[in-house]
């Protein structure tokens, strides 16, 4: 026989896939509220009962408390806050643009947030999750995937961390909302064969000072792994004629030198011998040849490349070559793939491609040659000569 709850302890009960509180609050209304995700057995999604419990106790605790709500303020003037306060912080331009624009285009007008920071609640952020995820009209237009809107989650939780430091809200609903699972099943990647990195870079180019640049571009980042934010903020100095290494030590991103992506990101990568033929032609027809000038720097001024200009050129030369489209990312994705098939442990492609996490790297496993694998499972399943006479 279960035992007999305290008195104000509530109760939890679970309703689909979530837990649910019910309580009265000292004003005597009745609360039911969503306490979290039920977490179904070998998962790590979700909540334990024992967690779902404390949580309950903890919402009934905060909902005694009279709020001290210093200023009433939405979200537009919380998430200025926020962006002044990570410019103060000296974060990332990259970082502080993308989450500014998170705000702007998404956020800010959101009609589930038209109102007080204070009165948005759980459910509110729950509908502008399914808004995103739903997209407009019959056809979905404008759905954000899964990460998207995780990424506009991370944002949002920030602003309402720094509204309850504020003393702009109580509580932060965002920890109490679901947000979407982002399945890392990324197995379906995009990538050139050798021969199509060959053809690509052997190719005829525009007589022009660019079209100079273009292949020893495209064929330093196919067959090194270093990102197009690394490549275009490489450095004469950053590579190592003599031991045939290339040191990953800045990247160029939304107009400033950055620090590598993440710690792993700052590492030094194999160059090929035919990567390193085709930069010391390039060293020599720049104009460029300092060791702080860039290596694959705008011809005439000597200043970075432009991005998007970049990839509408990588675009353009796929076509006349005949090769498949990928962008330039994706001439990663041909790094790692052939890594992957010639045999390199996971760890060592880990280092040269500078993820941070294994996982992100378990993706080019599939492209790892499997030949004994098949071996074994045929001898699993070996037909003997005992087992065809008995058949007979």
């Amino acid at each position: 026989m279960a035992s007999k709850r305290q008195y104000g302890t509530g109760e939890l009960r679970i309703q689909g896939r979530n837990y649910y509180g019910r309580w009265l609050s000292p004003s005597g209304a009745k609360r039911n509220r969503k306490v979290g995700l039920v977490r179904k057995p070998g998962s790590v999604e979700g909540l334990t009962k024992a967690q779902a419990e404390k949580r309950l106790q903890e919402m009934i605790r905060e909902d005694g408390k009279t709020p001290e709500v210093a200023e009433r303020i939405r979200i537009k003037e919380a998430g200025a806050a926020l962006v002044q306060r990570l410019r103060a912080k000296g974060r990332k331009k990259s970082h502080v643009e993308t989450t500014e624009s998170i705000i702007r285009v998404h956020l800010k007008d959101a009609p589930e947030f038209a109102k007080d920071l204070d009165k948005i609640s759980e459910d509110d952020v729950e509908r502008y999750i399914a808004r995103k995820r739903r997209g407009k009209g019959k056809t979905g237009k404008g759905a954000l995937a899964p990460k998207t809107i995780r990424n506009h989650l991370g944002v949002l939780h920030s602003i309402f961390e720094l509204g309850r430091r504020k003393k702009w809200c109580v509580t932060n609903p965002v920890t109490l909302a679901d947000g979407p699972v982002v399945r890392n099943n990324e197995t379906d990647i995009r990538f050139l064969t050798p021969n199509e990195v060959d053809a690509l870079c052997r190719h005829r180019y525009p007589d022009d000072d660019f079209g100079k640049v273009e292949p020893t571009l495209y064929r330093t980042a196919a067959m090194t792994g270093l990102r197009q934010s690394e490549c275009v903020g490489l450095r004469w100095r950053d590579i190592d004629w003599t031991a045939s290494r290339i040191r990953v030590v800045k990247g160029y991103v939304r107009g400033e030198m950055n620090d590598p992506k993440s710690e792993g990101s700052s590492r030094s990568v194999p160059m090929p011998d035919s990567v390193a033929q085709a930069l010391a032609r390039h060293f020599d027809a720049s104009r460029w040849q300092d060791d702080d000038d860039l290596v694959f720097c705008h011809p005439t001024t000597g200043g970075p490349l432009d991005r998007s200009k970049v990839l509408k050129r990588l675009r353009a030369a796929e076509k006349r070559a005949g090769v498949r489209a990928v962008t330039f990312h994706e001439l990663r994705h041909t790094f790692g793939t052939q890594c992957a098939a010639a045999g390199i442990p996971m760890r060592t492609i880990q280092a040269w491609m500078g993820h941070s996490d294994l996982k992100t790297t378990m993706k080019y496993a599939h492209y790892a040659p499997s030949k004994s694998e098949a071996e074994l499972v045929n001898a699993a399943f070996a037909v003997t000569t005992h087992d065809v006479a008995l058949a007979a």
